[in-house]
Order: C-alpha cells, then structure tokens, then sequence
C-alpha cells in the first residue's frame, strides 16, 4: 500500500434503491471508518422503506468483470459480501478470492449471509444457501449472521462452530433480531470466544444494520485489526449507528454511521470471561472500588518488599509487587511484609500481581490481574472484600471484556517496546493511551518501555499513570531514577 493510502474495501452486495442497506449502507459504514470503500453490484433490488418489489441477480459474467476491472487498479486489503443473488455469483466470488490470496495478497473476506430482508422478501434459495455453506464460508474470515440466518445455515449449533474454527473462520452471530432488552452478539474465534452486550437502542428505524456492522468489521481487518477487535468495532459502530438512525420514508429509516463512533463509552461492549453460558446483564454489572486516589502517577512494579519500601521511600505512591514464580519460598512472607510496609506509609497504594488468594488474605488493598488470570480469579470474593481491581489490556476485546467487570483501573499497554517481558503485541504508542484515556470513564494506565525520557509523553495524554520496572530496578541510582520518573511525570501535567 502506497504510503498514506487509506485500506480498500470491497463491497460485493445488492443495490438498494431505498439506500438504506445493501451496497450503499456499505459505503456509508466503510467510509465512516476511514477506509476507501470500493463497490461491485451482485444484485439489483427495487425497494423502499416498506418493501422490496423485485430482486434481479446481475450475471456472473458481470459481476466477473466489475471485480477483474477493481483488481487491476485497487487490490483490496478486504472483501465484504451481502447479497449475492445466485449459486453462479457466489462461485465467482470464492474464484476472486482464491486468486488474490494466491497472488499473495492476505485478504480477509467478511460474509454477511443475507438471505432475505427484514421486510420478508427472500433473497436465497436451498442452493444459494448451499452454496454458502459448502463454498464460500470455508474461505471466510469472518461469518456474521442473525440468528435466524444462522438457523438456515446450520451455524446455529455448538458443533458447526468448532468445524468453521477448524477451518480457521471466525463466527459472530449478531442478536439485533432478538426481541431482548439487550443486544447480544455470539462470537466465536481464534483470541477469545464469548457474548458481546449492549443494552438495546429504543429506535424504529433500524435498516441496514447487518450491512454496517459487516462492513465495519471487514474495514476494521482491512485497518490490521485482529477479528475480536474488529467485531467489537462493528459492535461499537453499529450501536452508534442506530442512536443516529433517522425516518426515510414511510417504514423503518436508516441506520445512520458516523467516524466518530469509537469516541463513546456507551459504544463499548461488554464482553463475557471464558467459559461463560450467557450473555452479561447489562443492568446488573457491579463495580469494584475506587480507588482512594485515582491520580496514580508513576506506578513502580517491583519484585520484593524490600523494593517495595525502597519506592515508597522515594516519594512514589502507587507500587505493585510482581513476583511471577508461584513457588518462591518466601512468597507469602513477601506479601505480607509489603502490605504492612505500605500500610504504615500514608498515601500508598499497592497492588498484588496475581496472588490474588494471598492478596485476599492478607487484607490487601489491592489486586492486578492479566487476562490470563480471569479464568480461575474470585472475582466476586474481591469485589464483596472491596479489594482494589486492576486489569491489563491489550487490544479492544480485551479492554471490553476488562470494562464488564468495572474494575478499579484498566491498564493499556504495551506503549513502548520493553525488554522485561516478550511481548506478543505490537506496541500501541501514546495516540491509542490518548485513546483510552480520553474514553474509559476511569483511570488508566499506561505500561511498558516506559523511562525518565518518556514519562513527561505518557503524562501528556490524560494517563492517570506510567507504570514502570527496567527504569527503577535496573537503574544505578534509583532513588535519583525515581526522583527523574516523578518530576517527569508531572512536568506536562
């Protein structure tokens, strides 16, 4: 990709001349994340508000062409599909798809099943789903229908999902055609699995939102997003597309996307922990505690509590003890001395990494977990003890699934390369802190490759802290290193 070109998107879909799904919902949602949005007509449909009054599929022949004339000047980063008309299109798309891949182009291809409109036309027959089934959802990235689409293509059951993950594809099945008070969709897929909940936005006018969040999705992996992040981008743009829908016409109006979708709380899902059956009840979420002083400021993570006096000697206030290895023999005995050390030192804040059973019963006033951790955590004995949460987070799937549980703090990283610890993720640098900052209603952390160099930067972004290791315990001075990290911290403030 030309340096500054924005990611290209193909739209292989039907025409709605209502213009409230279809290849022109498309565009909109495309466009409103910043991608170039290309289009390649499978169907034409004559429509409006109320209905649809006649379905044509344009011949494969056609179709075969738009997609050849788009290759040769605009290779797309992904490929988005919504109605495709008939089992002939269908094979032309999967043929397109085999041949860029095999031009060693890493396209992900996005299938939104639309097998019929909201008003009740239908617009797939027994073959046109067979087709579906047999041809092109192998070749998917990513599957997104509505329950009722899932039904038909036999995608509804626990064992067609593990043969689609097999296969390497990702399943969201998306639950705005449920009758709930909550809109929760099913993912399926290589980082995570579980619900994605939003309370139901109370609004008539509700077309084209298959089409957006489809769209959405495949422009969030045309963008590099991995596919949990990108189905909760979809979520999130999908969700404020409705809070923006309007009347067109005398049915339901459009949905209505907008670039500033991922700017919201309100937008962010939660999402379930492993394991679970059920999506989230929105109303019921509960909070862990505040924190007694959420300016957090410079964060020492440290691995002993005699480092843990050392800081808070230093003038730092916020410390974590991280000992990683479980089966040091004086594991216990390092937990309780630095939370009596910190106890005795007013203003301090300390957090246990993962012990979070010795944290409990040692009265600690804190806890940090990585999303690892969630799988066997009491989250319910910490919360009923008023324990102090703390969470990592990576990624938008696991900043959602850490908002669910309402935590004390959401700390985002990696910021910059570290040495302290191999990292599997791509560093997220200052704008995505700024990011997270300016969005999550509570503090943030920001953590790794963090130094006296950089920490002013860190503050700069709205961070409620910098949390650091290598710039303290490996420093020759590091009273004065501490010292540097706090005058840092405070000098763009």
């Amino acid at each position: 990709m030309a340096a500054g070109a924005r990611p290209i998107v193909w739209g292989i879909a039907g025409s709605d001349s209502g213009a409230g799904a279809g290849l022109q919902a498309d565009l909109k949602a495309v466009h409103a994340f910043g991608v170039h949005g290309c289009t390649a007509v499978a169907a034409v449909t004559a429509q409006n508000s109320v209905a649809v009054t006649r379905v044509e599929p344009v011949s494969a022949e056609l179709l075969d062409a738009q997609l050849a004339a788009l290759a040769q000047d605009m290779p797309p980063h992904a490929i988005k599909t919504g109605l495709l008309g008939s089992v002939d299109n269908v094979r032309v798309v999967c043929q397109w798809v085999d041949r860029l891949r095999a031009q060693g182009l890493p396209v992900a291809l996005v299938v939104d099943p639309v097998l019929g409109a909201s008003t009740g036309t239908a617009f797939a027959d027994d073959a046109v789903c067979q087709a579906y089934v047999t041809e092109l959802l192998p070749r998917a990235t990513l599957v997104t229908p509505n329950r009722a689409e899932a039904i038909r293509l036999g995608l509804a059951e626990p064992t067609a999902q593990q043969a689609l993950r097999a296969q390497g594809v990702s399943l969201c099945i998306t639950g705005g055609d449920a009758d709930d008070a909550q809109a929760s969709d099913w993912f399926s897929g290589p980082q995570a699995t579980g619900w994605l909940s939003l309370p139901r936005v109370a609004t008539n006018h509700h077309h084209g939102t298959g089409c957006t969040f489809a769209s959405t999705a495949a422009a969030a992996l045309a963008s590099g997003y991995c596919v949990a992040d990108a189905v909760v981008l979809a979520k999130m743009a999908t969700t404020h597309a409705l809070r923006h829908a309007y009347a067109a016409g005398q049915g339901a109006g459009p949905v209505q996307a907008l670039p500033d979708f991922a700017q919201h709380i309100d937008n962010l899902p939660a999402f379930t922990l492993p394991g679970a059956t059920a999506p989230l009840a929105m109303h019921a979420l509960q909070s862990f505690a505040p924190l007694s002083n959420p300016a957090l400021g410079v964060y020492a993570v440290v691995d002993s509590a005699a480092w843990v006096r050392r800081v808070l000697q230093s003038g730092i206030r916020t410390v974590q003890l991280r000992i990683k290895d479980p089966t040091e023999p004086t594991l216990v005995a390092q937990i309780a001395e630095s939370i009596a050390i910190a106890r005795a030192t007013p203003g301090a804040q300390l957090f246990i990494n993962d012990h979070w059973q010795l944290a409990l019963q040692h009265g600690a006033y804190g806890v940090h977990l990585g999303q690892e951790d969630l799988d066997t955590v009491d989250l319910d004995a910490l919360r009923k003890a008023g324990i102090r949460l703390g969470l990592s987070t990576h990624s938008y799937w696991e900043v959602a699934r850490a908002w669910a549980l309402r935590p004390s703090y959401i700390a985002c990283g990696p910021i910059f390369a570290t040495q302290s610890k191999d990292m599997p993720w791509i560093p997220q640098g200052l704008d995505n802190l700024r990011y997270w900052a300016n969005v999550l209603p509570l503090p943030v952390v920001g953590i790794a490759g963090i130094d006296a160099s950089n920490v002013a930067e860190v503050a700069a972004t709205g961070a409620a802290s910098a949390a650091v290791i290598s710039a303290i315990t490996k420093a020759e001075d590091p009273q004065g290193a501490c010292q540097a990290l706090l005058a840092g911290f405070k000098r763009l403030l």
